[in-house]
Order: structure tokens, then sequence, then C-alpha cells
């Protein structure tokens, strides 16, 4: 048996004030990733208040939680694993909320603190529920936002299980993830199967050249035009060398180079992302990435030193996954409110790396209030997470979990 969706319900709404608490108390102490130490308190102060077992220090400031199931046959399944991110941003905060950011230059502008508070909220739910059919596994993970931390908990194990320091339990056979999403309406989720958002590559290059005098050019070479070029050029690999059915961004968006209007420098910086949708495109655009770059310096008589990391993977959402996804969705909210993401997105998540490992799903939780013609986006300083969506994500969560087996 399971528990009926009023009574799941009922025990979200008594927990829901106090989880806004913890919410808004995350949001007033961000964290940088793998400096999580505070946010990674809290969350353990909570699993031992639960009695649920848990391992701290994964990733350096992750920590993974195991329920085992109510029943001997549920104990013999894989574990269904829910994951939380938990780092914040280097961007200085301007909601001017009573529980705005106590830390200078960083704040909760991606929403982490309510997917930490969302995932402590199911944990609450699941600990609660008399019946559970299978055992369940909790990922709170540092490091989202660029620095990995998805890779580096499945290399440290947390979904291997007990037969790993970094787990408990039975090992992870399928894993759900969420993420506030400002273009969807509160009480609305959606995702679709297949690829959802896009891998993120990072490159950097070096144009050297000659310095000389800005009157006297000809006595050089010009790294910053070689630069300039380079610019033009790769946006080629979009318009001429991927099919139009495709996607592939190349974005350069940091350029250094000079000290002063009359000296041509030695050398220009300039530092890109490369983002596609398949495999085959990625290999493809790192391929020309390089050539375009090196062959046009060399072509104005300057050089080009390409340092290019292959970092987060295409996040793609395995069939059978998403389907029990969307049948849990429709069910806890009806179709009106249940969506499939038509296009994939090009933003990057390093929920990508359990993917690679076990069947996931990840899906966005509608954060826009209904009321509101404007509501601040991802990444924004005026960005906060909306607390009305908490509810559905621990309430998503927790019935992904207990459906039956």
């Amino acid at each position: 048996m399971t528990l009926a969706q009023p009574q799941i319900k009922s025990l979200i709404a008594r927990e829901l004030k106090d989880l806004i608490e913890i919410r808004r108390d995350l949001h007033a102490h961000p964290e940088l990733n793998y400096q999580e130490h505070r946010t990674s308190d809290v969350v353990q102060r909570q699993l031992s208040r639960l009695n649920i077992p848990f391992k701290a220090n994964i990733a350096q400031t992750g920590v993974v939680a195991y329920l085992a199931a109510t029943t001997d046959h549920g104990n013999t399944l894989p574990s269904v694993a829910l994951r939380a991110d938990m780092d914040a941003l280097p961007i200085t905060e301007q909601t001017g909320k009573p529980y705005a950011s106590c830390n200078p230059g960083v704040m909760h502008a991606c929403g982490h603190d309510g997917h930490t508070t969302i995932l402590l909220g199911a944990a609450r739910i699941l600990a609660a529920l008399p019946h559970r059919p299978r055992p369940v596994t909790f990922i709170f993970q540092p490091a989202e936002e660029g620095g990995a931390g998805g890779e580096r908990m499945c290399n440290e194990g947390a979904l291997d299980g007990a037969k790993s320091k970094g787990s408990l339990g039975n090992p992870v056979g399928e894993i759900f993830g969420l993420h506030g999403w400002p273009t969807f309406p509160v009480e609305h989720v959606a995702t679709r199967v297949g690829p959802l958002l896009a891998s993120v590559d990072d490159v950097e290059i070096t144009v050297k050249g000659v310095q000389s005098h800005g009157a006297y050019p000809h006595q050089g070479y010009d790294p910053i035009t070689a630069t300039a070029h380079i610019i033009a050029a790769v946006q080629s690999i979009a318009s001429r060398n991927v099919s139009p059915l495709d996607s592939v961004v190349v974005t350069c968006g940091e350029i250094k180079a000079g000290t002063a209007n009359n000296i041509i420098p030695e050398s220009c910086w300039t530092h890109w992302t490369v983002r596609t949708l398949k495999d085959s495109t990625r290999k493809l655009a790192k391929e020309r990435f390089i050539q375009i770059a090196t062959h046009t310096a060399q072509a104005l008589g300057c050089t080009a030193e390409v340092t290019y990391r292959e970092s987060y993977p295409v996040t793609t959402n395995d069939a059978h996954v998403v389907a029990q996804f969307f049948a849990v969705a429709k069910e806890v909210l009806g179709e009106s409110r249940v969506s499939e993401v038509q296009h994939p997105t090009m933003g990057g998540e390093d929920f990508s790396y359990y993917g690679k490992k076990v069947p996931a799903c990840f899906f966005f939780l509608g954060l826009k209030p209904s009321e509101a013609g404007h509501f601040p986006t991802l990444h924004q300083p005026d960005f906060d997470f909306n607390d009305d969506a908490i509810s559905t994500g621990v309430e998503m969560f927790v019935r992904l979990a207990t459906r039956p087996v």
C-alpha cells in the first residue's frame, strides 16, 4: 500500500513553515563551491534529528543519507536517489529582502537554497511514512556552479551503496533531480526525454604577436586584430559546420589585452564557453574551434595557444524514468500543470554526471507567481527562490520515491 495523496499533502503542510525558515536561513548564508561548510552542517543537523543515517565530507562538503525500505522485499531493491545542490554564486544581492545575503558578494541567485530545502523536506516526509516500497538515497551535493561537484560525488561513490566509502545501503538504481525554473508558473513541472541541458566546455585562447608602437603597426604583429578575426571566424562553426537543425553556442565572454591606447600589446587573452547537445557535435566543435583559432592567428603573423577543457556533459534523461516522472506528476498535479519541454536549453548542469552512471530524470519546477508580470530569472542579482514552490517540489520527490514497485 502507499499513503494517500491527501495524507502526504497534510504532512507537507505541517512542515512547510519550518522549511521556509530553513530556506531563508540558507539564503541569508550563501557559500561558494566547496565552501558550503555551514550549509552542510545545517543538512547534517536536520538528518540527525530525523535519525537518518548519513555520511558527510563526500566531495569535501557533500552529504549522502539513506533511508531503508519498510519491507524486507523492498530492501532487496536498488535505491532511488534524490539530489540537491548547495552552492551559491559570486553575485552581490539586490533583492532587498530581510533575509538577504549576509556574505558580501555572494548570493543564492540560482535557487540552490530552495533545492536543498526541498530535499530536506522530502527526507522529513519520507522518514515519517509508514510505508516506503524501496530504499531512498539523499544526495546533498556541493559545487554545481562550475566546480563539477556531481562528478566528484560519483567518483567518491555516492551512487555505489555500502560497498563504497561515499555512500550507504543499496546501490542507486535511478536518480531524480530538480531545478527551480522562473519561466514556468508555480505548481507546474516540466521535462523531456533525451537531452535537456547542454554540455559545457571552457576555453581560453592566448594570441601572441609582436609588440609595437600604435602609430607604427607595420613594425609588429597585432594580437588584438588577430583575436577579433578569431571571434568572428569561429561563429562559422554554427553557421557552416553544424546542421541548422542541431545546436551549438560559441560565446566569448572575456577579453583582456593592452596597457595603453598607443601600444599594440604582445598578447591578447580571451575566455569562452562552447555548448552542444550531441557528443558528435561536441567533438566537431572542439576540432573546428582549435583549427580556426590557430590558423587564423597564424595567417595574421601571430600564434594562438588554445586551452580547451571539456566540462559538464549533456544532461540526458532516460526514457523509462521520464515516463515514470510524467505518470507521477500528472497524478499529483493534474495534466494541465505538467509539460513536456519542447526544446533543450543551452544552460548546463552537473546532474549530467549522475545520468552517465544510472538512469536519470532531471526536471524543472515552476517558480513564477501566477500574478507576476515579471519574475527575475536565474543568476540575476534580484532573483529569489519562490517559497510557494517548496511544497510542490517536496511532494514530487516524495511521490517519485514511493511510487509502486
